[in-house]
């Protein structure tokens, strides 16, 4: 609620900031249609402007990419307009869809799916994927944001735990399936090294700084010191980096917010790398979905095989 309030704040104060200096300059003789290419100018400006601070400093500290992973000029632009596209779509969304996100009604279900958000941010990142995962047949879906945003990812894990048990009893699963954009994948180990992965079918990190982030230094607050190369709290999370369930970690060699981008790597899972993709543009490309999609399928299939003779053995018991 509090990163919903905070840019709800900001975009509502920024739109009367500019109306107020238009009027004004309006009663001066200024043409309207240049004060509205030039709010438009802004409102781009500023996740532009994010976006291209985000890759200096991944660049500055970035892993050295193998040639076959280097991409050419069109690509990099394209690289940095999917990502400049990404916060300009993902601020209005935090900001004031968040109040819609709801949990689904309860019904039966084998592998509900929960979606761990990154740092600074609100469930309501997820938007696109809601739809999509349904129309795969997949889900329920679930949500979680997890806050005060600066505090520990100690705690963040004590609130995932709170809603895995939520959902288990809304759906008569016995696990979930784990999903986690940035540090919402860490969140999810967080939870696996406390509680075990006795309620969990598997989990699917993406963009993840399993290893930490530069760009943790840029920041004050509890998470992002935790998430900062070498820090304590990421040596114990990472003494043993087997977690006790299938995890597939789905990470780009061009990460704009986790530098260096092999940070992302995790022993013991399956990594899947991608190229010209930035961090929060990840979350809307399609062959990120595609990706994870297919892993939520085959979880799907496998928890529907194993609790089909359950159920059978429990209906001839009634009967």
């Amino acid at each position: 609620m509090v990163t919903a309030i905070t840019l709800a704040l900001a975009y509502l104060g920024g739109v009367a900031a500019y109306a107020a200096f238009a009027w004004n300059a309006i009663g001066q003789g200024a043409a309207p249609g240049w004060l509205l290419a030039g709010a438009v100018l802004v409102y781009f400006a500023v996740p532009a402007i994010a976006a291209a601070c985000w890759f200096a400093v991944a660049w500055i500290f970035r892993t050295p990419r193998p040639p076959q992973q280097r991409i050419g000029l069109a690509a990099t632009l394209r690289l940095y307009w999917n990502e400049a596209l990404a916060i300009t779509r993902n601020g209005p969304r935090m900001a004031f869809w968040w109040w819609r996100l709801t949990d689904p009604v309860p019904s039966p279900a084998t592998a509900p799916i929960l979606l761990l958000h990154g740092v600074l941010c609100n469930g309501a990142v997820w938007r696109g994927w809601f739809a999509r995962l349904a129309a795969r047949g997949l889900g329920p879906v679930y949500a979680l944001s997890y806050g005060p945003p600066l505090s520990s990812i100690e705690l963040f894990a004590e609130q995932a735990a709170a809603k895995i048990d939520a959902i288990l009893a809304a759906t008569g699963a016995r696990k979930v399936v784990l999903v986690g954009h940035s540090m919402g994948g860490l969140v999810a180990r967080a939870y696996l090294r406390r509680y075990g992965g006795a309620k969990a079918h598997g989990l699917v990190t993406i963009g993840t700084p399993h290893h930490g982030s530069m760009h943790a230094w840029l920041f004050p607050g509890v998470c992002l010191a935790q998430m900062r190369p070498g820090s304590a709290w990421l040596s114990e999370l990472n003494g043993d980096e087997s977690v006790g369930v299938p995890v597939v970690s789905i990470w780009s060699w061009h990460d704009s917010m986790v530098a260096p981008q092999t940070s992302s790597r995790l022993a013991g899972a399956a990594n899947i790398e991608l190229i010209g993709i930035g961090h929060n543009a990840l979350l809307g490309d399609p062959s990120v979905f595609a990706l994870v999609a297919a892993e939520l399928d085959r979880v799907a299939a496998a928890a529907t095989v194993v609790s089909t003779p359950v159920a059978a053995a429990a209906v001839g018991t009634a009967a």
